[in-house]
């Protein structure tokens, strides 16, 4: 297949890219810069210069191509971000993509997070996000992707857990131990039991490759390896690691230690990957989140 990839050279579609390359798939991957396209070109891919602000270029990359990853989202991690500015620009590339591709049966695979669903319990793949929810706004996303299903577009959302981990991640772990550096200590919320769903970039990446091959349409599918791990074991290694203390504070206490990332801190969001395994037959292989930092990779300068 010729599959067009949106974010193409993140910490994920890099991989993607890789793990579609080596299957023997075509790729054109949406650039932004010229790093970007030096990275794709570099990796063996196509380019096709844009952005998420473009609707119009990105229905042009989609009628193109016989399969679309859409795996771009608008991530600033400052204290400016605007959440659902960046879940309606989401929007709009789903729809133009959906436009481009519809009545084509084409597979069309976008990415959303489990960290959206119900907390307190396990998720699986036939839940949704509460109606009233802080992540509901992302969720309408994922709706009008599996909506698509309707409109003949082989349509699927992959739920990447909150920690998609490894080598050059730079996400919610990384920061967590930059949190401890600087204040002197690795920190949970309350007795630390919350829960987060982890998985390994190889194995996220092959997911959606296998959703891109073979994904039912209308399907919602989890990139979990693991449903959850215990908030106070992460703690506890990057304490370890760090040789800091490691303490438990209280919600209120939250926002001051971990800033905006208090948010996702006390997230107890388990999810299951049954129905995905069964569905594609993707059984993950990679390490877990504690093996993965026991390794010490997220340690070094």
């Amino acid at each position: 297949m010729r599959v067009f990839v949106t974010g193409a050279t993140g910490f994920i579609g890099s991989a993607v890219v890789r793990e579609l390359l080596d299957a023997g798939h075509q790729v054109t991957g949406l650039a932004r810069s010229d790093a970007s396209v030096e990275a794709l070109r570099a990796a063996g891919a196509e380019v096709r210069r844009g952005d998420l602000a473009d609707p119009a270029g990105l229905a042009e990359g989609a009628a193109a191509a016989d399969a679309v990853a859409h795996l771009a989202f608008i991530h600033d991690f400052s204290g400016t971000f605007d959440f659902a500015a960046a879940c309606a620009a989401d929007l709009r590339a789903v729809e133009a993509i959906g436009a481009a591709l519809e009545g084509s049966d084409k597979p069309f695979v976008m990415s959303s997070g489990t960290a959206l669903l119900q907390p307190g319990r396990l998720n699986t793949e036939e839940d949704t996000a509460p109606p009233e929810s802080f992540g509901a706004v992302r969720a309408r996303n994922e709706d009008a992707a599996v909506a698509l299903a309707d409109r003949g577009v082989r349509s699927a959302a992959v739920r990447f857990s909150p920690t998609v981990h490894g080598r050059g991640d730079k996400g919610f772990v990384s920061m967590l131990i930059g949190t401890a550096r600087e204040k002197g200590f690795a920190a949970y919320v309350g007795d630390g039991a919350n829960r987060w769903p982890a998985v390994h970039r190889t194995d996220a990446a092959r997911l959606v490759r296998l959703a891109l091959e073979s994904a039912p349409a209308g399907t919602r599918l989890h990139a979990v390896g693991e449903e959850g791990v215990p908030f106070r074991d992460i703690a506890a290694v990057i304490g370890s690691h760090l040789d800091v203390p490691v303490r438990s504070i209280t919600a209120e206490e939250a926002p001051d230690h971990f800033g905006w990332l208090a948010h996702v801190v006390g997230l107890d969001v388990p999810a299951s990957n049954t129905l995905t395994r069964k569905w594609l037959g993707w059984e993950p292989a990679g390490p877990g989140l504690i093996e993965d930092l026991e390794e010490g990779h997220y340690f070094t300068a």
